[in-house]
């Protein structure tokens, strides 16, 4: 019976799987900071895939942008680069990202973070590499959304963080909220919710814009502060049991 339920909610579901992503607020997010920025305003995707976000951005900008990526998937980096997207290849946990300290407006990490584990080191780019008062948006899944919470209460392992599968990290709003703003380098100035499983897309977007502690995929936006330095600072003033990783020739 539990097994015919699950069959039933993932078929209502079904076609509203790049809800996930809500490009919608991140390209909104993107246009009202970017009114602001000098031109043109210079974009980072890590993670760009095929530049989905990074091409709505632009669609709905009306100032000149420059557009950089971060992905190694040779299909997607080819695609990106035809739309004009410069593209660099390497491994977010482990490289510098090559560009130069306060170079970008606007930073987009969608759907990318619960890949990784060295959460601080790529924060330390993101702040390295953002200038003071620019926009960071970083979209993840939702692990206290209400279908994570369903399979919890059956005993279930959490879909966003399912053991055989992409992603290593789950979080919760608040949970990655206070990380977030650990250190002061980035202000945390407004969260927005995508998609409801199990409901169809119309439904599904009305009950995340009201109910998005429950949506499936949680975004925030974050002010890089004047707070001088970078994130992965934030490990000297904490003691954990795994030996993250702070950066090229740093322990």
């Amino acid at each position: 019976m539990l097994h015919d339920l699950i069959g039933y909610l993932r078929r209502l579901k079904s076609g509203t799987e790049e809800l996930n992503y809500g490009r919608e607020i991140v390209a909104q997010w993107a246009e009202r900071h970017l009114r602001t920025a000098s031109a043109p305003g210079l974009i980072l995707d890590i993670g760009t895939g095929r530049g989905d976000d990074l091409l709505n951005i632009r669609r709905t900008c009306s100032m000149p942008l420059e557009l950089h990526g971060i992905e190694c998937h040779p299909p997607n980096v080819k695609y990106a680069e035809q739309q004009d997207i410069v593209i660099k290849s390497l491994d977010i946990e482990r490289e510098r990202f090559p560009y130069p300290d306060a170079s970008f407006d606007l930073v987009v990490a969608n759907q990318i973070i619960e890949h990784t584990k060295e959460i601080f080191f790529i924060f330390s780019e993101i702040s390295r590499v953002l200038k003071t008062g620019g926009l960071a948006i970083i979209g993840v899944p939702n692990l206290a959304s209400l279908h994570n919470r369903l399979a919890l209460l059956f005993g279930l392992q959490p879909p966003a963080i399912q053991v055989l599968g992409p992603h290593v990290r789950g979080f919760t709003r608040n949970g990655l909220g206070e990380f977030l703003a650990a250190g002061g380098f980035f202000a945390l100035e407004e969260l927005a919710g995508a998609n409801f499983y199990p409901l169809p897309p119309p439904m599904s977007r009305w009950m995340a814009r009201w109910f998005p502690g429950l949506a499936v995929s949680s975004f925030y936006k974050l002010r890089r502060t004047d707070r001088r330095g970078t994130f992965a600072e934030v490990l000297d003033q904490h003691f954990f049991e795994t030996p993250y990783y702070r950066g090229p020739g740093i322990s």
